[in-house]
């Protein structure tokens, strides 16, 4: 649950727990905190599991030929809305993927942020896109996704909307192997993200999540995903 603006989600610890890196006893392990796997359908999800890497607690994601999510769900009204934490860890990229060309479209890391709206307002081609994925995941997709990614090509700051759905904009922050092997720290304003995204308003904020995918590729990919804080 959110309580305030600054919250450090699900892995309570782990802000303060990652400031003990330079000790030589790893602290204990955090509390799950309502994080939980969604598979996609016809696809073999990754595995997600908590792990204590490079000197902080951290959810390590091994995807292999793969794709799923690692989320938990929000309640965070449009007025709380402000700047945004999370990191990742990378050994590798994905060989010859890109967020920019669907057949291609794997990520060592993504943080998803999913929002709600006024539904109203989409088209009716959004609609029934929705309706056909309700109808396979049994829940209704967010009214907008906005996801940050470490990309295997695309410039940073590249923004994407995917070719699967208008309501999906990908957000390159590392590209290439520049950020391999060490923990890559990140704020946003997501708030003004979104704006530049979608160019409206963002609504609520209904959850979060960690995404690393080799399914496009058909290749294993590896990552570390450190505290997200909103």
């Amino acid at each position: 649950m959110v309580t305030n603006r600054r919250t450090t989600l699900g892995f309570g610890a782990l802000a303060l727990l990652s400031t003990l890196s330079a000790c030589s006893t790893r602290p204990p392990l955090p509390e799950a905190g309502g994080w939980h796997g969604v598979r996609l359908p016809g696809k073999a999800p990754t595995r997600y599991q908590r792990a204590f890497h490079e000197g902080r607690w951290a959810v390590e994601a091994v995807a292999d030929r793969s794709v799923s999510l690692w989320r938990q769900r929000l309640d965070l009204p449009p007025d709380r809305l402000g700047e945004v934490s999370f990191s990742w860890w990378a050994p590798a990229v994905v060989k010859g993927a890109s967020v920019t060309d669907p057949g291609r479209d794997d990520a060592v890391a993504r943080v998803v942020f999913g929002f709600d709206g006024d539904r109203s307002r989409l088209s009716a081609r959004v609609r029934a896109q929705f309706e056909l994925a309700q109808l396979l995941t049994g829940e209704e997709p967010p009214y907008a996704t906005l996801m940050y990614v470490y990309d295997s090509e695309a410039a940073v700051d590249t923004l994407v909307t995917s070719a699967r759905s208008e309501r999906i904009r990908k957000w390159v922050l590392d590209s290439g192997s520049e950020g391999l092997g060490r923990w890559r720290d990140h704020r946003r304003d997501i708030a003004a993200d979104f704006e530049t995204a979608f160019g409206e308003a963002p609504g609520p904020l209904r959850s979060v999540a960690f995404m690393t995918d080799g399914d496009n590729t058909q290749q294993q990919v590896q990552a570390w995903y450190g505290a997200v804080s909103v």
